[in-house]
C-alpha cells in the first residue's frame, strides 16, 4: 500500500512538473512579439537617368507609403559615393520597407495601390530583386 501511494504521489509530482513547464512554455512563446517582416527591393532600370530615378522614387512614396502595418518606409537612389569592394552597386533604386508582421506584409502585397505601383513602372525595370526578412528584437 506504502508503495502504491508512493507511485501515486511520484505520478502527481510528475504531471505538476509537466504541466508547470508546458505551462511556462507557453508564456514564454506568447511574450515573444512576431517577427517584423523587411521588404527591400532593389531596381535596376533600362533608362536610368536621374529624371528616371526620381520618377520612380515619387511612385514608391506614393503608392507604397501607409499601407497597414507599416513600421518604416524609405525609398532612394544608390548612394553613388560608396564603392567598397563589398558594396552591391549593381541597383538604381533601392526601396525599404518594414512591416509589424507576415500578415502585414502579404495584405501589402495583394494592396491595390501596391499593384498599381507595380503596372506604372515595370516597363522601366531592367532587373528587379526582391529581399524579404525577418527582424526580431
Amino acid at each position: 500500500m506504502r508503495r502504491r501511494l508512493a507511485m501515486v504521489a511520484l505520478l502527481g509530482l510528475g504531471l505538476v512538473a509537466l504541466l508547470a513547464v508546458t505551462s511556462w512554455h507557453r508564456t514564454e512563446a506568447a511574450d515573444e512579439p512576431e517577427a517584423m517582416v523587411v521588404h527591400d527591393v532593389y531596381f535596376a532600370l533600362k533608362d536610368n537617368g536621374t529624371a528616371e530615378k526620381k520618377k520612380l522614387i515619387d511612385a514608391c512614396k506614393k503608392y507604397l507609403t501607409k499601407h497597414p502595418g507599416e513600421v518604416f518606409f524609405a525609398a532612394g537612389p544608390l548612394a553613388e559615393e560608396l564603392k567598397r569592394d563589398v558594396n552591391d552597386r549593381d541597383f538604381d533604386v533601392a526601396l525599404h520597407v518594414v512591416f509589424k508582421n507576415r500578415g502585414a506584409h502579404d495584405q501589402y502585397q495583394e494592396a491595390k495601390r501596391h499593384l498599381q505601383f507595380i503596372d506604372e513602372n515595370k516597363a522601366n525595370w531592367k532587373k528587379v530583386r526582391v529581399f524579404d526578412s525577418l527582424a526580431q528584437k
